[in-house]
Order: C-alpha cells, then sequence, then structure tokens
C-alpha cells in the first residue's frame, strides 16, 4: 500500500514503532497532542535510546488539529481512555479503503469499528517494552510479542503488507486468524501489571513474591474465565500461560508461568509498567476503566462473576484519588480483600 503511515499517538508504543519505519526508510507521519514533543520531532528528530538502539529519526509531526489530507494506513497509540476522541477525530483523514491499525492495550478495536467501521480496523497486540522520557526522547527497552490479525480472522492482502511493515520494526512480529484471542490474553496479563503497579517494586520483583501468588491466580483466572465465556480462545505469550490461569490450575504451572514472566519482564531495562510510570511519575489517570473494568463488564453480561478484578480496579482508583499509597501495603490490603 502507498502512501505514508501515520502515526496517530507517537508516545511510547507509537514514537518507537514509528521511528523504526522512519529509520528504515518508510515515510511517517507523527500525531501527538502534546505540543512540545511534536516540536523537538519537529526541530530535532525522534530520538530512541536505550540497550537496544540509539538513533533518531526523521518525519514530520503534527498537532491532531493540524493534520491535513486523508491517509490510507493510520497507527492508533493512544491511551485506551482516549480511544473515543482520537479515532473520532482521526475519522474524516482516513481514505475511504483505509484501515486503522489498533497499537494499544485492551479491547479497543470494538471502538474504532464503532467509529470507523469494522472493515476499516484491523487489531494489534503489543508487549514489547518502551518509555516516554521526554519531547522527543523515547527508550525501548525490551523486545516483546507484536501480533495483527483481522477481526475476522480473515487472511488478507492489507495484513500480509501490515505484517511486512511492523518486521520493519520488529522482525519476530506474526499475523493471527484470532486477534481476539491475543487481546484477551493481554487482558489477562495486563490486569497482573495493574496489580504490581500498586506497589513500587519492578514488575519482576512483584510477580516474583510469593505472598502475592494467590492474588495474581484469582485475578488472571477471572479474566480467562470472562474470555471463555464469550468463546474466546485467549493465546498466551512471554510467560502468561493461559493454561496456568484457569480454575482447578496446578499451582506448580501457576508458578512457572509466573517465573517465566519475572524472567522475560528481567531483561527489559523498562522495569515498572507505563501503569506504575501514570501513577508514580505523570501523576494522572490510567487506562484502567477502559482496559480491565471492562472485564467486569463484559463478564457480568455473560452472567461471570469478576469480584477480584473489580475489587483491583477499586485499589486502583485510590491510588489515583491519593487514598492509598504506592506500596507494598497496598496491595497486601488488596489480597486481603480479595481473599476473604
Amino acid at each position: 500500500m502507498s502512501g505514508p503511515t501515520v502515526i496517530w499517538g507517537s508516545g511510547a508504543v507509537g514514537g518507537t514503532i514509528g521511528a523504526y519505519l522512519a529509520r528504515a526508510g518508510e515515510e511517517v507521519i507523527f500525531v501527538d497532542n502534546v505540543a512540545d514533543h511534536v516540536a523537538a520531532i519537529n526541530a530535532g528528530g525522534l530520538a530512541i535510546e536505550g540497550p537496544i538502539d540509539n538513533f533518531v529519526a526523521k518525519g514530520r509531526a503534527f498537532l491532531p488539529s493540524d493534520v491535513k489530507g486523508r491517509f490510507s494506513r493510520i497507527v492508533l497509540a493512544v491511551k485506551a481512555q482516549h480511544t473515543k476522541e482520537a479515532a473520532a477525530t482521526l475519522a474524516p483523514h482516513l481514505a475511504t479503503d483505509g484501515y486503522v491499525v489498533s497499537a494499544q492495550n485492551g479491547l479497543n478495536e470494538i471502538e474504532i469499528a464503532r467509529q470507523v467501521g469494522e472493515a476499516r480496523t484491523m487489531g494489534c497486540f503489543v508487549n514489547f517494552g518502551a518509555d516516554y522520557l521526554g519531547p522527543g526522547r523515547l527508550i525501548h527497552g525490551g523486545h516483546g510479542a507484536v501480533v495483527l490479525g483481522e477481526l475476522d480472522g480473515r487472511s488478507t492482502p492489507r495484513l500480509a503488507d501490515t505484517l511486512a511493515l511492523f518486521r520493519r520494526f520488529e522482525p519476530a512480529a506474526i499475523s493471527t486468524d484470532n486477534i481476539w484471542g491475543y487481546l484477551w490474553g493481554k487482558l489477562g496479563y495486563g490486569a497482573l501489571l495493574f496489580a504490581t503497579a500498586l506497589t513500587n517494586r519492578s514488575i519482576a520483583d512483584a510477580l516474583a513474591e510469593p505472598r502475592w501468588q494467590e492474588l495474581y491466580r484469582r485475578i488472571g483466572t477471572e479474566a480467562m474465565v470472562a474470555a471463555g465465556a464469550r468463546k474466546i480462545v485467549a493465546q498466551g505469550f512471554n510467560g502468561f500461560d493461559v493454561q496456568a490461569f484457569q480454575p482447578g490450575s496446578d499451582r506448580k504451572m501457576l508458578r512457572a508461568s509466573l517465573d517465566a514472566m519475572v524472567a522475560h519482564n528481567a531483561k527489559s531495562a523498562k522495569t515498572h509498567s507505563g501503569i506504575w510510570r501514570d501513577l508514580a511519575v505523570r501523576k494522572r489517570k490510567t487506562e484502567v476503566d477502559a482496559q480491565i473494568a471492562i472485564i467486569a463488564e463484559l463478564a457480568a453480561e455473560t452472567g461471570v462473576e469478576t469480584p477480584a478484578i473489580r475489587r483491583l480496579v477499586a485499589f486502583v482508583h485510590d491510588v489515583e484519588d491519593g487514598r492509598r499509597p504506592l506500596s507494598d501495603e497496598t496491595l497486601d490490603a488488596l489480597s486481603e480483600a480479595v481473599m476473604r
């Protein structure tokens, strides 16, 4: 497909993908709502730092209100809670035969499809480590799964084309006929990350702590049961073993999955999740409602109860609103509340 790739939301995830594409010779247009970030990209390029690569990528950057024209491929990489607004804003700039690729956390493809149509929406699952360091600066901290798929599971020319494009960023990227399974797998894993973000420990250290193992099991199992109730075959990745988070699963399997997730995260220079960064550094709302509360909402539609996930969402809101600190004691309190 000819024409530029538009990265709508050029922070940690979108900016990193876009920078690699630009370095590989692709025409990339960066869009972001942070004026200083846009100005920095236009002035000196977008810098990628960290243990994997260090380079500066060039590309035009715009605020959403300044974008002109229509484009065939837009990669949407805003925070989940901003999906509706962003999709509505970009819709006039999407070509009639164009499509949006959702490089986000959660089930944002549902909202994107409402805004631009299911036929113009492509699913995408990412789990690499990246962070926003400041205007024009990102860290690429660790490799992780990158998966693309059409919402209806078909194999299409545009899917093959987009996979080839994304492999210029992550050579191990794959396509799938079960993108919803990967997205639900990420919801389960993401729920665990929200729990770890209630402490100041690294992801690896928090997942390795034995006293929270049962809490992780309950949270992950609720997510996987919710997926199953909706006839979704959830997919594992990067240590997250779907079978380890099933009712009655073997505890050795659970421990092995947690150990594998610890090993995967220990390799990344991004030691803490973006969730923790939102809470501890940027002091802003997280994606908890759009990414985790939706598990409980969709589960309820099928008659499945998710008390642990609902408690987790409430505790994250407590930290966001200053009612609880980021601490081991907060995660202990969540564990105690869930175990009652």
